[in-house]
């Protein structure tokens, strides 16, 4: 008995990419920078978990902007022929 697998498609792995791409971002750029800036233990979490409310923000900012980009995508394409 031999069992197929439905292949992926390309859409997948670019979405896959561009979360892990958004994720490497966030620890290099965010994360990083602010554990590193502060010494105490406690210091060090509620940064971490402030920088979560700052990577959540831009993950609602980035889809709410590709929604809008597919919702007018036929305006958009008009305007630039």
């Amino acid at each position: 008995m031999s069992v197929v697998l439905a292949e992926i498609g390309t859409e997948y792995y670019l979405f896959g990419g561009a979360a892990l791409v958004s994720l490497i971002a966030y620890a290099a750029l965010i994360l990083v920078p602010a554990l590193t800036s502060y010494g105490r233990t406690w210091e060090k979490a509620a940064a971490a978990l402030l920088s979560l409310f700052v990577f959540s923000a831009l993950l609602i900012l980035g889809v709410l902007l590709g929604l809008a980009i597919v919702y007018y995508w036929d305006d958009i394409s008009n305007l630039f022929g």
